[in-house]
């Protein structure tokens, strides 16, 4: 069985439901991340995500498909907050990706739903930009629930991505369900959980039981995307195996779990707070000695000089108590290390 083609909400685009996210790429070399790109559409991907944010990714996606544009459909973002940061995103963005127009552009994970006549200018830019034939699609990212609600329910936007996996509470699964019946195109980000859940099969395999879902996974090394390649024409299906691991990554990640979304960050003492604080999860789900290198037994070392000052919490889309966790994980992985804690 093939991956089911999908129809993007009201934009209109119909593309494999199976996308790429462009983010990983600004860490490979240029002909690494082209080379990424090219076999992308090879094995069947038509859909690109990028953002402005994400350094040179806008670059190698531009280099991967000049001279093929009308083939793929290519989305980015802007997280600007003024008019004229708007512009010269959005500018900059064209010229990197080396089109004329953007498929789908949105705005970056924002903290409002941005509204004409609101008095920021936001979105009356987004429509000029529409209007000149510069994007296609107007659409918008969040991290949090509460935005990303006003926005499907706002008939504003023709796209909304956010995280979603298997791991989804109740408010989120109802979130993928008012976007189809607001013919809103859901574009799931951190499909993984930010690399907590380790079996791609049974994350693809949940998301396509939502025929409006969209999953984009962020592709940095060839044997991940060719994972991902052969869901086009070898789709998983929840087996009674599979549940039994959804199952239980259920159990073991439910409630206060950093996504690794990174937004906490930078930290006022130096802490690298996105993997710190999940760190106990990573040694268990990972291959565990990378996660206890002495690169990472020194940034765990610098956890003690945490002062709680409150800036990560506040910049947390999931409002987690990260002082705490940093806490939490430090004593685990100090037990780890001193033989107190066994892990398989």
């Amino acid at each position: 069985m093939k991956v089911p083609m999908l129809r993007l909400g009201k934009t209109g685009i119909t593309v494999p439901q199976n996308g790429f996210g462009a983010l990983p790429i600004q860490r490979d070399s240029v002909e690494t991340a082209v080379k990424l790109l090219r076999r992308a559409y090879e094995g069947g991907m038509r859909y690109f995500d990028t953002a402005r944010a994400y350094s040179d990714s806008e670059e190698k996606v531009g280099i991967a498909f000049e001279g093929m544009r009308d083939k793929v459909y290519i989305a980015t973002k802007t997280a600007a907050l003024t008019p004229e940061d708007f512009w010269k995103d959005l500018n900059t963005s064209l010229e990197k990706l080396k089109t004329d127009y953007i498929d789908v552009y949105q705005f970056h994970q924002v903290k409002q739903c941005w509204r004409p006549g609101d008095g920021s200018g936001m979105y009356e830019c987004m429509e000029e930009a529409k209007k000149q034939g510069k994007i296609r699609h107007i659409g918008v990212t969040s991290h949090s629930i509460d935005v990303a609600e006003e926005c499907a329910e706002s008939g504003l936007y023709e796209t909304l991505q956010f995280p979603f996996s298997y791991l989804a509470s109740d408010r989120e699964i109802q979130l993928v369900k008012t976007c189809r019946e607001n013919n809103v195109g859901f574009v799931a980000m951190k499909s993984l959980a930010g690399g907590t859940i380790t079996r791609g099969d049974a994350a693809m395999a949940y998301l396509l039981t939502y025929e409006n879902v969209l999953p984009i996974w962020g592709v940095q090394r060839e044997n991940e995307l060719e994972e991902f390649l052969s869901y086009m024409d070898k789709v998983p299906e929840i087996s009674e195996e599979m549940q039994a691991v959804i199952s239980k990554d259920r159990k073991e990640l439910s409630g206060n779990f950093c996504r690794g979304c990174g937004y906490c960050s930078p930290c006022t003492v130096g802490i690298s707070i996105r993997d710190c604080a999940r760190m106990s999860l990573m040694v268990r789900r990972a291959p565990t000695a990378a996660w206890l290198s002495p690169k990472w037994q020194k940034e765990m070392a610098k956890i003690p000089d945490c002062v709680e000052c409150g800036l990560c919490m506040t910049r947390c889309p999931y409002q987690l108590p990260i002082p705490d966790l940093l806490k939490k994980n430090y004593e685990d992985y100090q037990n780890i290390l001193s033989g107190k804690t066994k892990i398989d």
